[in-house]
């Protein structure tokens, strides 16, 4: 059993900043990509930013330049720096992990339960 547990989630004014952290723990083969997902009220889940254990970086249009990913995949562990805020990154986000399994297997897809972040004035 695998489990990925976010946190740094809260309120923040416009133009803010806030730093999202996941661990994950468990029976874990071998995790090579994790991630943030997120998801607005009446919409559906969408990529914000991967990052492999290699270092290779993925971001959505909509956070490029603004946020930033990194990994620590010795801990299991991955960070979203969130600069700049805008109303419209309300949402809860969701740490999202891949685990590489056994041979003959395919990946298992990981998600944690998910951390509210509201920007607003």
């Amino acid at each position: 059993q695998v489990e990925l547990v976010e946190s740094g989630g809260g309120l923040v004014q416009p133009g803010g900043s806030l730093r999202l952290s996941c661990v994950a723990s468990g029976s874990i083969f071998s995790i090579y990509q994790m991630g943030w997902y997120r998801q607005a009220p009446g919409k559906q889940r969408e990529l914000v930013a991967v990052i492999t254990s290699g270092g290779i970086a993925n971001y959505a249009d909509s956070v490029k330049g603004r946020f930033t990913i990194s990994g620590e995949y010795s801990k299991n562990a991955v960070y979203l720096q969130m600069n700049s805020l805008k109303p419209e990154d309300t949402a809860v986000y969701y740490c999202n992990a891949v685990d590489r399994g056994s041979p003959y297997q395919l990946p298992t897809d990981l998600w944690g339960k998910g951390t509210l972040v509201t920007v607003s004035s």
